[in-house]
């Protein structure tokens, strides 16, 4: 048993090498997950750290937790108005999507393993969803940038597609035990799962955003704290009655961030720290439970479904849920490789580990195998694909400065950043001939490296970051003036939303 300093000094050890290993997947543009759970394997007792780890248990614990955090963060950064865009799309591969991709996947893996078919189900089941946390992490900070409604529908289905792969792999141990049977009792437990899940999910974000726009809290830091507790209050609420806690926590912390609490800012930045101490320790603790002998002796049969999983099940899934909702043949395609796996899966491979099934050994090293398959093939290729398929959109750089409204309390105002397109109606423009309304001001231009104090005369350039305060009621007004010709969304922070920064 090791001691608390060694887990502390391990622990401490982990969270560097992730960050340096996010500086080396950032460089050569392999996957995080793939160099966070290569981490984890070489930290393992069959690697170099000899860290002797095989408690499936407390894993099982570690990436809940994880992904529970990992999940609120995704839904505090998910605006309004990409569910509006995409959650009929995103709904269906959630649901229909996950059991397609199951159903194909399941009778693979029966045949290849020579498993029987409810075990090969299970197997397919446990693999059917995407992963949240590597969706986010590939569309957000991976460099990929593609249609907004497009990086939506995969950002919804990813962060409400795990009620559906939890239903089916709970529901298949219980039948595989013969602790039930097919029937009344499995419809129950789906309908708990994302019924409970949705309603109790929504609630607490409701009274969780109430209280943190009007309980006055002596601390700024003690917001992020609030904002935490209600996403493990939604989590564990739900999970305790039978929901589904991983959808109540993304609905938790969509309808926080989009109700703007107080130290809004403070929040992102706070979650945004949390999610990614989550990914570390939680990739490289599902790496340290693996053993790389076991992976090689099933190193081929889970390639056969690894291949049958990203070529077949996916695309069909895809193509099946997906084409009605009036895709390109090319958005379809990219819908199709965007079927990454992750933490999700490994940690529901832990189910039947700790539920005793024959099989459960084979299905945890088949299951990890295919994550890596995944991680890799899929991951690594996803800018050449989204090139090649022309759909990437410009990218524009983060603002250079930032302003913030300082307060422990709601305050009727909002700081923008607006950049300013080589066909925004602005450029070219003085400030003087705007017609600003009255309770707007432009605060600031920055220009590459140079800040300029705005003047009456100051003229936008192309490639400017504006930063504009207003009162929240004119906003879309002057989001008609920074617009482009073309009529489409201007840019504000990185999700497209204004900044109110109390702090």
């Amino acid at each position: 048993m090791l001691s608390i300093e060694t887990l502390i000094l391990i622990t401490g050890i982990l969270l560097l090498l992730g960050i340096a290993s996010n500086k080396f997947s950032a460089r050569m543009g392999v996957p995080v997950l793939f160099v966070f759970l290569i981490v984890g394997m070489l930290a393992g007792s069959e690697g170099i750290g000899g860290i002797e780890f095989e408690n499936y248990s407390l894993a099982h614990g570690i990436g809940t937790a994880a992904l529970c955090i990992i999940l609120f963060d995704g839904g505090i950064r998910t605006p309004y108005r990409s569910i509006q865009s995409a959650w009929k799309a995103a709904g269906v591969l959630a649901t229909a999507g996950v059991f397609i991709t199951a159903l194909i996947t399941g009778l693979a893996a029966s045949w290849i393993l020579g498993l029987s078919l409810l075990e090969g189900l299970l197997l397919g089941s446990i693999v059917g969803s995407t992963d949240a946390s590597v969706v986010f992490s590939v569309l957000r900070g991976g460099g990929v940038h593609i249609r907004p409604k497009l990086a939506s529908t995969l950002e919804v289905e990813s962060g409400s597609n795990d009620p559906m792969a939890i239903f089916l792999t709970i529901g298949l141990i219980q039948v595989v035990s013969g602790a039930e049977p097919f029937g009344v009792g499995l419809l129950v437990l789906f309908f708990n799962q994302i019924v409970l899940g949705s309603v109790i999910g929504l609630l607490i974000g409701w009274v969780g955003s109430l209280m943190l726009r009007h309980i006055r809290l002596e601390a700024a830091g003690l917001y992020p704290v609030m904002a935490t507790g209600l996403g493990l209050t939604s989590f564990g609420f739900a999970a305790a009655l039978g929901g589904s806690g991983f959808l109540a926590v993304y609905l938790t912390g969509i309808v926080i961030g989009n109700r703007r609490p107080v130290f809004h800012r403070g929040i992102l930045l706070f979650h945004d720290a949390m999610a990614w101490i989550c990914q570390i320790l939680m990739f490289t603790a599902l790496g340290i439970l693996s053993f790389p002998s076991r992976l090689i002796d099933v190193a081929i049969p889970a390639l056969g479904i690894a291949a049958v999983l990203i070529f077949v099940a996916r695309p069909i899934a895809v193509f099946f849920c997906a084409a009605p909702f009036k895709f390109a043949r090319q958005e379809l395609a990219f819908l199709s490789w965007v079927g990454l796996k992750g933490a999700v899966p490994i940690t529901l491979a832990t189910f039947p580990m700790l539920a005793n099934l024959q099989d459960a050994s084979v299905m945890f090293d088949v299951v990890f195998f295919v994550v890596l398959v995944s991680a890799l093939v899929q991951g690594w290729t996803l800018p050449a694909v989204a090139r090649y398929l022309k759909l990437e959109v410009p990218t524009r750089l983060p603002p250079p400065v930032t302003l913030e409204i300082s307060s422990l309390q709601n305050v009727d105002g909002d700081i923008v950043d607006y950049f300013v397109d080589r066909d925004c109606r602005a450029v070219g423009t003085m400030i003087k001939n705007l017609a600003l309304p009255e309770g707007v001001v432009i605060a600031l231009i920055v220009r590459g490296e140079q800040t300029i104090l705005p003047q009456g005369r100051s003229i936008f350039e192309s490639g400017d970051h504006v930063i504009v305060v207003l009162r929240p009621a004119l906003r879309s007004l002057v989001d008609r003036i920074f617009a482009p010709c073309d009529h489409s969304t201007p840019k504000s922070d990185e999700r497209g939303r204004s900044q109110v920064e109390p702090s």
